[in-house]
């Protein structure tokens, strides 16, 4: 798994130094995993600019602006918290790409209607938000894998 979420990162940083773009990540539940694997990419430098694990709820308020009103009435685990983290790293750092990620890894802390593995992923660059919904079925770490992956595949969407 992790040679072919390489080959995905690396897919990634082709892109984004192809059309000269930056990115940075906020990430919550998958606690930076995102990030390692963009920078496992020789050259990363060139695109990465840094990330943000905001894995509480007052860090993502704090350091990446998340209104206090989103995270209580929709809760961290949501679209509109994933929303607003993608919004808040880039703006935060300053690039052309924000990618968040926020979700119930597992395997406690999820609710009927939230259950474990719930994972919402943002999108945000100068022209749009996109927020996506995955509903993942493995363990703490699979869920975490499987949202990393999904993340590198949306950036790539905007390729097409």
């Amino acid at each position: 798994m992790s040679a072919e979420i390489l080959k995905l990162a690396e897919q990634v940083g082709h892109y984004l130094r192809e059309q000269h773009m930056t990115i940075a990540a906020a990430e919550s539940c998958t606690g930076g995993l995102l990030m390692s694997y963009l920078t496992d990419v020789s050259g990363s430098s060139a695109y990465v600019m840094g990330g943000i694990v905001s894995y509480s709820n007052a860090a993502k308020h704090q350091l990446l602006g998340v209104q206090e009103a989103t995270l209580i009435q929709y809760g961290a685990v949501s679209e509109q918290t994933a929303h607003e983290m993608a919004t808040g790293i880039r703006r935060v750092l300053q690039t052309d790409i924000g990618v968040s990620i926020t979700g119930i890894a597992g395997p406690g802390g999820g609710t009927p209607e939230k259950p474990v593995g719930l994972v919402y992923i943002g999108l945000a660059t100068a022209d749009d938000v996109r927020v996506e919904r995955y509903q993942w079925s493995s363990d703490r770490t699979g869920n975490k894998l499987a949202s990393v992956v999904a993340a590198l595949h949306l950036v790539l969407s905007l390729a097409q």
